[in-house]
This record gives structure tokens, C-alpha cells and sequence, in this order.
């Protein structure tokens, strides 16, 4: 039973496709982790460019995947980044969607056996 994760919407987009699925949790678990790291990279070295960029491109994913909170934070990091904020305010944020993300990964590779 997923807690961390919906994948209503990815099951609606496929038409339940077993195979569709697996290359969307797939990708999920191997790219976000590493986009997330360039994140707080541009975070931690203030390059805002960095962070803005890597944040929209896991926006559609984290919704994708039904990580409602996460998906609104990363909209955070995305305008910090957009409108070069202070870093102070973002890290708390950050700290929250990685620890989600996380939390995802691991329930779906137990979910998936990947």
C-alpha cells in the first residue's frame, strides 16, 4: 500500500500499462534522487540558475507521482531560484522534499522489487 507516493495519475496516463508504469517508477527512482542533488548543489552554492532548472524539471514528476507536498515545494525552490532568493528560506523546504523523495524511493523499489 503506498504512503509516500500515489500512482493514480501515471495508471490514468498509461491506461494501465504494466509496462508504461514500470519505465515512469523507473525513471522516478533513478533520475529524481540525482536531480535532487544538483538542486542543493545550486542551493549550497548559491547558482540559482542551478537549482531553478533542476527544480522544473522534476516538477512534472513529483506530480506525476502524487507527491502532492513535495510537488508544492518544489514550486518554492523553483520561484527561489527564479527570483535569486535568499538561502536561508529554502533550505527547511529543500530538506523536506529530499527527505520525501526518499521516503518514495525506498516504498517503491519495495513496492516494485527494483
Amino acid at each position: 500500500m503506498a504512503i509516500n507516493y500515489n500512482l493514480s495519475k501515471v495508471y490514468a496516463l498509461s491506461d494501465n500499462d504494466p509496462e508504461f508504469v514500470m519505465q515512469i517508477i523507473t525513471l522516478f527512482v533513478t533520475e529524481v534522487p540525482e536531480d535532487l542533488k544538483q538542486i542543493d548543489l545550486g542551493i549550497k552554492t548559491k547558482d540559482h540558475k542551478l537549482a531553478y532548472s533542476y527544480a522544473h524539471k522534476i516538477k512534472p514528476s513529483l506530480d506525476l507521482i502524487g507527491m502532492t507536498v513535495a510537488h508544492q515545494e518544489i514550486l518554492e525552490v523553483e520561484a527561489w531560484g527564479k527570483r535569486e532568493g535568499k538561502r536561508k528560506e529554502i533550505n527547511d523546504t529543500f530538506a523536506s522534499i529530499q527527505s520525501q523523495v526518499e521516503k518514495a524511493v525506498k516504498e517503491i523499489k519495495k513496492d516494485f522489487e527494483l
